[in-house]
């Protein structure tokens, strides 16, 4: 049974087709940790729009996946939409990468990917 990420909402979409579920999953590890990538770079070099456009990107998944981390995500993607210079997201940063590298890890071992 997976840890860090949650089928109800995937399977609800996928109204059970399993393979459906599987290209999702596929679609998860293609994308989701590029944009947490593109991340970690952009929110120390203070790249506002980076930052936004990535974390914007990424919402809809991780919310589909229940990571459990949106609302810091948001707070994230905010920080860059608002070019909130004087507030840190280093630890919201540090969260949403933990949370997206163990989905990432999880999701390939489920998924053979």
């Amino acid at each position: 049974m997976p840890q860090y990420y949650k089928l109800d909402r995937v399977r609800e979409m996928a109204d059970n087709d399993e393979d459906f579920v599987a290209a999702l999953a596929a679609a998860f590890i293609e994308e989701v940790p590029e944009d947490a990538e593109r991340l970690r770079t952009a929110v120390p070099a203070n790249d506002y729009k980076e930052t936004y456009q990535a974390a914007h990107k990424m919402k809809p998944t991780i919310d589909l996946f229940e990571l459990g981390i949106l609302d810091t995500l948001i707070e994230v993607q905010d920080w860059g939409k608002f070019e909130q210079s004087d507030k840190n997201v280093q630890s919201q940063l540090q969260t949403v990468l933990t949370a997206v590298e163990n989905a990432t890890n999880e999701i390939k071992a489920d998924f053979g990917l």
